[in-house]
């Protein structure tokens, strides 16, 4: 399978996986609204999300892919069974030592995410309630994260690219089915949502399962104290925590620097967190669609070159998924910019959601947009390191990036309030992304092809014409008017978004640009 058709394929799962997650979201702001009880569900939820993005998806993966990738190559598929099976057996001790204490340390991790819900005391209990219920949610996603890594190693991506939609899918469920029956037994409704993410985890890692029993890749975890001795002292398995302890320090940058956003937000307007979730939902769309989908497909192959020091073929990879992060994010980015307001309306505007909501959650929106052309590059340029098992160059950025951050945010809070968590992140990005492609450019690991600028000419150009377009498009129907018109504002922003994307990749194609040639590299 090709590296595009293996983009695409990631690519249109995540889509399912971000329609669900719409859906998901949607079901919350319509049930829920935006309360108190609302923002105390996000914090609990976002301190496993917080630690499974650290230890799971961030560290553990950035380390265990290139070392599996590296060893499929180098020794073949029988020593890697033996190198999955001492890894899963470390890592399950881990996660029950994890587990435990996060159970036991709740109030303090919601005391450290959002002080400022102790406002409401009953929002900062039934935050460490559900803290303390979601936690080993961790635990389900981190094997998730191990069986992903040695799927898409053997570029098996369906399963993996399949596995979030079951997560939103139990949200939904948990939304529209078990809040009206905790409602009706006197429970606290939110609480069903806690339900449903342990559920949602439970059910991804079961769909791992038989995908793994029938490649033959099923990982042995062991229990007998030997043998984990034993695999913890592993070279193999030494290597990728070796690898994992700058990795876990550069993904920890960025989630303090979550953490603190979050804990700013807590002490502003009531619904800041809220707002920020709902905006962060819409942004993860072109990061995941894009950056996450290049990112999982471009990391086991780079290592591989770069295991057979094929330099030239891993200098291409990069070359041929930062063109494509160009073409594709930077009119994402245009959208987000000009389009903010009709997409939340669209998206948001229901049940409990008010006309305000719609408001706040644009700004923040366009506070992502102006750094989501870094936040997707991050995505291609940092698995560019990773894939050399250089995991210390990101960490020394991403720590100048978090200090230059929140220096933004002492000067912009004041003024912009949550609007300018969101822009510190996307400013931020921008210098991260800009400082990992000076490094490869620096080291000669990354040489580009000839081309560039009149590419660059061309995506900036088209870029302005479809801009033009949606700044005319978002005065020319009342958004926020049409709320008892559903069906009337979706068709406007199918159409909006259709002739959007027409203006777009005609104004390529009229400038020069051979697209299919593109893909096909």
């Amino acid at each position: 399978m090709s590296l595009f058709k293996s983009a695409s394929t990631v690519s249109l799962f995540t889509l399912v996986s971000r329609i669900t997650g719409l859906v998901r979201d949607f079901s919350m702001t319509y049930i829920f609204g935006v309360s108190a009880m609302t923002d105390a569900f996000w914090v609990a939820f976002r301190i496993p999300n917080m630690l499974r993005r650290m230890f799971g998806e961030g560290a553990f993966s950035q380390a265990f892919v290139p070392v599996l990738a590296t060893s499929k190559e180098k020794d073949g598929v029988e020593a890697t069974k033996l190198l999955i099976d001492k890894v899963a057996t470390v890592l399950a001790w881990v996660l029950v030592l994890t587990s435990v204490l996060g159970v036991a340390a709740a109030p303090w991790f919601v005391y450290a995410m959002a002080s400022g819900l102790q406002q409401n005391p009953r929002g900062f209990e039934a935050a460490v309630w559900m803290t303390r219920f979601m936690f080993p949610y961790i635990a389900c996603m981190s094997l998730v994260v191990l069986s992903a890594g040695i799927l898409n190693t053997w570029k098996k991506f369906v399963i993996p690219a399949a596995t979030p939609v079951l997560l939103n899918v139990a949200m939904i469920s948990a939304a529209w089915l078990g809040a009206p029956w905790f409602k009706a037994h006197g429970i606290e409704p939110i609480y069903a949502m806690a339900l449903g993410v342990m559920l949602g985890g439970l059910l991804q890692v079961g769909i791992q399962i038989p995908a793994l029993y029938k490649m033959g890749l099923l990982p042995r975890f062991s229990f007998r104290w030997a043998e984990v001795k034993a695999a913890w002292r592993d070279p193999a398995t030494k290597n990728v925590i070796n690898l994992m302890l700058p990795a876990l320090l550069g993904v920890s940058v960025a989630q303090i620097s979550l953490l603190i956003n979050t804990q700013i937000a807590s002490h502003l307007a009531t619904g800041s967190v809220s707002w920020l979730n709902s905006a962060s939902l819409l942004m993860e769309f072109p990061t995941a669609m894009l950056g996450v989908a290049l990112g999982v497909v471009l990391m086991p192959q780079l290592a591989a070159a770069r295991a057979v020091a094929d330099h030239q073929k891993y200098s291409d990879m990069i070359d041929w998924g930062l063109r494509l992060v160009l073409m594709l994010a930077l009119p994402s980015a245009v959208a987000l910019l000009t389009f903010a307001k009709p997409l939340v309306a669209s998206l948001y505007h229901y049940g409990a959601f008010k006309d305000t909501d719609v408001t706040q959650v644009a700004l923040a929106l366009m506070g992502y947009g102006a750094g989501l052309l870094g936040l997707v590059a991050i995505k291609v340029l940092a698995s560019a390191y990773f894939a050399r098992q250089d995991t210390k160059t990101p960490v020394k950025i991403a720590l100048v990036v978090l200090v230059f951050t929140q220096l933004l945010n002492v000067l912009l809070v004041p003024y912009l309030q949550h609007a300018a968590l969101a822009l510190s992140i996307g400013l931020g990005a921008l210098l991260n992304a800009g400082w990992l492609l000076a490094g490869l450019l620096k080291n000669k690991a990354y040489t580009p092809q000839p081309g560039w600028g009149r590419f660059a000419l061309q995506t900036i150009a088209a870029s302005a014409l479809m801009a033009a377009f949606l700044i005319w498009a978002s005065t020319a129907v009342d958004w926020v008017g049409l709320r008892s018109h559903v069906f009337q504002r979706a068709g406007f922003l199918i159409l909006a978004i259709g002739v959007a994307a027409a203006i777009y990749f005609v104004a390529l194609w009229v400038s020069g640009l051979k697209l299919r040639q593109l893909l096909r590299k």
